[in-house]
């Protein structure tokens, strides 16, 4: 798929709005930009929702796991798990947004892995 050819549809549309959802639900979590969203705790990136990016015609979660689970993850499915390029190398991977079916206890669940690993303390015993 080209970058002319990957569009915002209604579904798509939904599924950032869901995502953003997710995310923001965090304590002290905000979102920033539009087609591709930057998601912070006290200025620190916890995860990023990429549409296309550089045109490589997919629509991403990228989050960060625990030290030495990235390869884990991947080899479980790598129909939807990938090394991101950049932050492959920091322990990030990539999730599919853009499967047929998304499970989104899935999407949730690594955002909560990645935001812990990365809020403050006093912000993380806030979720319990």
């Amino acid at each position: 798929m080209t970058t002319n050819a990957l569009q915002f549809t209604p579904e798509r549309i939904a599924r950032r709005q869901r995502l953003i959802e997710i995310c923001c639900a965090f304590p002290e979590a905000v979102a920033t930009g539009e087609t591709h969203i930057k998601f912070t705790v006290r200025q620190k990136t916890f995860a990023y929702y990429l549409f296309d990016h550089h045109g490589d015609g997919r629509i991403a979660l990228h989050c960060k796991v625990p030290l030495g689970e990235q390869q884990s993850f991947i080899e479980s499915d790598p129909t939807r798990f990938a090394v991101p390029a950049y932050l492959g190398a920091k322990g990030w991977i990539a999730f599919w947004l853009d499967q047929k079916t998304l499970d989104w206890d899935t999407v949730a669940g690594l955002v909560r892995i990645s935001y812990t690993l990365i809020a403050p303390k006093k912000l993380r015993l806030l979720m319990e």
